[in-house]
């Protein structure tokens, strides 16, 4: 029996073992969070040692740029609105976050748009409004 009322509360567990309750002031659970990018309670990385360019399934990821002279090209229409990516830049050297034909990249900081560089060990994140507009913001951001 998977589900059971007590008092108000919802019980769910899985072969006799607790895994969620409800309670008046919000939801308690046992054991691994987790959708189809994995555990929510931590970010995947993808690393990358080559020039790169953003694909709908790095939404929600930290990608890793290890390399002298390395870009990674934030697309047009690739990513929905309120999807976002974070970049570590993991190297000694500066890397290129070029904003691609189509797309808006706004600078959190000063709303300018255009290309971006971001330091040796930087760490930036990029959040889609829309297809066609980002914002980004960050550290070792210029």
């Amino acid at each position: 029996m998977p589900l059971i009322l007590f008092s108000g509360e919802v019980v769910l567990r899985h072969q006799g073992n607790l895994k969620m309750v409800t309670t008046s002031t919000g939801i308690s659970v046992t054991g691994t969070v987790s959708d189809t990018n994995g555990d929510v309670r931590s970010i995947p990385k993808s690393a990358k040692t080559a020039n790169y360019t953003l694909v709908a399934a790095d939404g929600g990821k930290c990608i890793t740029m290890n390399g002298s002279g390395l870009t990674l090209t934030v697309p047009h229409n690739t990513m929905s609105g309120q999807t976002a990516v974070t970049i570590i830049n993991h190297s000694g050297s500066d890397i290129t976050i070029t904003q691609a034909s189509g797309l808006t990249l706004y600078n959190a900081a000063d709303a300018a748009t255009g290309n971006r560089t971001l330091a040796a060990r930087g760490m930036a994140t990029v959040w889609y409004h829309g297809g066609s507009t980002a914002y980004i913001s960050g550290a070792g951001l210029s």
